[in-house]
C-alpha cells in the first residue's frame, strides 16, 4: 500500500542551519497495517509522515502509493490518497459549522459540487450512524457548532472525517498529544475502531512509548533520519517500555535521550 525507497531530505541545505532530516528511508506497508512511529526529537517522524502527504518535495527517492509514484503530485492532490490527524484538535475541523456540515464536506472529498441541497436526509441518517461509533453522544447533537466541543470531542470528529471516504493512507501525527490522559486513551481506542472496522492502512506517530507498544501490528523506531529498528508479530506483543529503550541502546549506540517519551 505504501513503499518509501530511500526517500532523503535536507532542509536549509548549505547553510549554517542545514538539517539532514530523512537520510535513506525505506520502508513499506502492507494493506491493513497499522504503524506506530517512535523515537526522540528530531528523529524524522513527523518529516516522514509530511514526505508521504507532499508537504513539500523529497531530495531523492521514490514515494509510491497503492502502486502510483506521487513524487511529482503536490500537496492537494495526494489528498485524494490520504486521511490526516493533526496534533492541534482545532486544526482538523471547521468550527463555525456544524459537526453534521463538517461530515458532510468530509463525504464529498474529491468529488464534484452541484446545486443540490447541503445534506440529505439520506445523509442526516448516515451521519447520526457514524457518530453512535463514537460513543460521545454527538449524535445527538448534530447541528451544533464544532467549536462548542470539547478538544477530544473535535479530536474524534476529525478522525471520522479523516476515516469517511476509506482512504489509502491514514497519517495520525501525535493526534493525542494534546489531550488530557484520560481524553488520550478515548482518542485512541476510537483510532484503533476506526482502523480496524475499515481495514485501514495507518501511520501513527507517537511520543508514548506505552502507547506505540500497545497499538498496531507493528512498531518502528527511528533516529537521526533513518529507521533503526522495525518490530512486528509476537516480538511485538511481547515488548516492554525497558526492552524497546535497551534496543534502541544496542542499535543506535547511545542512550535514549527523549524524557517526553519516558516520562509519558
Amino acid at each position: 500500500m505504501l513503499k518509501l525507497e530511500n526517500v532523503r531530505k535536507t532542509f536549509n541545505a548549505g547553510t549554517i542551519n542545514e538539517k539532514k532530516a530523512l537520510c535513506g528511508v525505506n520502508l513499506h506497508l502492507n494493506p491493513g497495517d497499522f504503524v506506530t512511529i517512535i523515537g526522540g526529537n528530531g528523529a524524522g517522524k513527523s518529516t516522514t509522515l509530511n514526505a508521504v502527504a507532499g508537504v513539500w518535495p523529497i531530495d531523492a527517492g521514490d514515494i509510491v502509493i497503492d502502486g502510483e509514484n506521487v513524487n511529482k503530485l503536490c500537496e492537494y492532490k495526494r489528498a485524494k490518497y490520504l486521511g490526516r490527524v493533526f496534533q492541534d484538535p482545532m486544526n482538523g475541523t471547521a468550527a463555525t459549522m456544524e459537526i453534521q456540515e463538517n461530515l458532510a464536506i468530509a463525504s464529498r472529498r474529491g468529488e464534484r459540487r452541484t446545486l443540490k441541497w447541503g445534506i440529505s436526509r439520506r445523509e442526516k441518517d448516515e451521519f447520526r450512524e457514524l457518530l453512535k461509533i463514537l460513543d460521545l453522544g454527538l449524535e445527538d447533537r448534530m447541528t451544533a457548532k464544532v467549536g462548542l466541543l470539547s478538544g477530544g470531542q473535535r479530536q474524534a470528529l476529525t478522525l471520522l472525517m479523516a476515516s469517511i471516504k476509506k482512504p489509502k493512507i491514514l497519517l495520525l501525527d501525535e493526534h493525542t498529544a494534546a489531550l488530557d490522559p484520560k481524553t488520550a486513551a478515548k482518542v485512541l481506542e476510537i483510532t484503533e475502531k476506526l482502523i480496524r472496522e475499515n481495514e485501514l492502512t495507518a501511520m501513527m506517530v507517537t511520543h508514548n512509548m506505552k502507547d506505540a507498544i500497545a497499538y498496531g501490528n507493528r512498531l518502528i523506531m527511528m533516529h537521526e533520519g533513518r529507521i533503526i529498528f522495525d518490530i512486528a508479530g509476537e516480538e511485538k506483543k511481547h515488548l516492554t517500555v525497558e526492552g524497546l529503550v535497551k534496543k534502541f541502546s544496542q542499535t543506535s549506540g547511545e542512550e535514549f535521550a527523549s524524557d517526553r517519551a519516558l516520562l509519558s
